[in-house]
């Protein structure tokens, strides 16, 4: 199960709906083995396509290298479909290269950049498998505990 705060998931439909009628991409990170999605991260597409995302090769390593010095990793990998339900292409299963995120889909089909619900939905992708997870959205993650 995804648990995301609001106002990550709310930057994240937003990012999806301001680069509609292109696919949008970018992570949540969080810190390394909390499965706790902190910080919204908008990336470029650098496919700048609607039917097909692609991160930036520099601005991947620049993120990576962010990650590490923070003790952070990617908890949730997103993008959006702008024609076609959430659920993860073939290409977006080959793609999917960290087996411990969550990877979220927003469809923007119904709406574009407009206001109205959208489709967001999650999935864990292992090994080219899909399997779709609950998502709750709640007003703030829980603080922090410290073991």
């Amino acid at each position: 199960m995804l648990t995301i705060a609001q106002d990550a998931y709310d930057a994240i439909v937003a990012h999806a709906r301001r680069d509609h009628p292109d696919e949008a991409c970018g992570i949540v990170a969080g810190p390394e083995g909390s499965d706790r999605p902190e910080r919204v991260v908008e990336m470029v597409n650098a496919a700048g396509s609607p039917t097909f995302y692609e991160f930036d090769s520099t601005e991947l390593l620049a993120l990576y290298k962010q990650l590490w010095a923070n003790d952070e990793e990617p908890v949730v990998v997103y993008h959006s479909h702008t024609a076609t339900e959430a659920y993860p292409s073939v290409t977006d299963v080959g793609l999917a290269s960290e087996p411990g995120a969550h990877y979220v889909l927003v469809s923007t089909r119904e709406h574009g950049n407009n206001e109205g619900p959208v489709e967001f939905r999650s999935y864990r992708i292992v090994d080219g498998e899909v399997t779709e997870e609950e998502v709750t959205v709640v007003p703030a993650l829980p603080p922090r505990t410290t073991e």
